[in-house]
């Protein structure tokens, strides 16, 4: 019997506190009544604001996670967060489009926790193209897209990274405080804030992406996934005053 609910994956990292990576994901993915499915990239030791340490798990033991999911679930939106680097994960993109050529891949590029733990160097920019070439979307703030492009002024940068793929440029880091803009097929679209100020959370980034990739699985455009995605984002920072959100609320 078929599942009448769309089948999205998350591939990333085990967050005990619950506030980020694979279990935000999957209590965002329920909420957007998504049939969520999650695969383990590391096993970080963090709450909601600090950050302990991290194992990260080989190539090998993600993939055999992976398979199993994709072989008996129609998965069309796969998630990626961290990873150990960009050899592992070019080497998700190649294998995830191998095995099913349709699916669209969303990667959330964590370079660095909110703690201030750096998780991966993004300097090989051939690799880095080769990987944004297979995406449908990259969804960086605008230090991450700095930091991945190599240029200083963010627009640069997201006009850079946009050569390649669909980027959701993320406006909690910049002047235009919460203002993010959608860079697809040579346009700019600009995606704003129900409110400029809002309580901040810990793995909000996460639930941005997360909450984008249920969109696109229940068949949304991506302008609209984007749209839908950040007011849900805007729902669960308003969840209460403290740094874990509820999604509940």
């Amino acid at each position: 019997m078929a599942y009448d609910r769309p089948a999205v994956l998350s591939i990333a990292g085990l967050d005990p506190s619950g506030g980020a990576g694979l279990l935000a994901d999957i209590k965002t993915f329920e909420q957007h009544r998504c049939l969520g499915f999650g695969v383990a990239t590391a096993i970080t030791a963090q709450t909601e604001d600090r950050f302990f340490g991290i194992e990260w798990l080989s190539p090998a033991l993600i993939w055999m996670q992976c398979q199993p999911l994709l072989d008996r679930y129609p998965v069309a939106v796969v998630k990626i967060g961290i990873t150990e680097s960009l050899p592992v994960l070019l080497d998700l993109v190649d294998r995830l489009q191998g095995i099913r050529d349709k699916v669209q891949i969303i990667w959330d590029p964590v370079i660095r926790a909110s703690a201030g733990f750096r998780f991966m160097d993004p300097a090989d920019k051939t690799m880095l193209v080769r990987i944004l070439q297979g995406l449908s979307l990259l969804t960086p703030n605008t230090q991450e897209a700095s930091l991945l492009s190599g240029l200083e002024d963010t627009g640069e940068a997201a006009l850079w990274l946009a050569q390649y793929c669909p980027v959701l440029l993320k406006g909690g880091h910049a002047a235009e405080r919460g203002v993010d803009y959608l860079f697809e097929k040579g346009q700019r679209t600009a995606i704003d804030p129900g409110q400029e100020v809002l309580p901040p959370k810990h793995g909000s980034g996460c639930v941005l992406s997360s909450a984008i990739a249920a969109g696109l699985a229940r068949g949304h455009t991506l302008p609209e996934a984007c749209r839908m995605a950040k007011t849900y984002t805007e729902t669960i920072l308003n969840s209460n005053d403290q740094l874990l959100a509820y999604h509940d609320a």
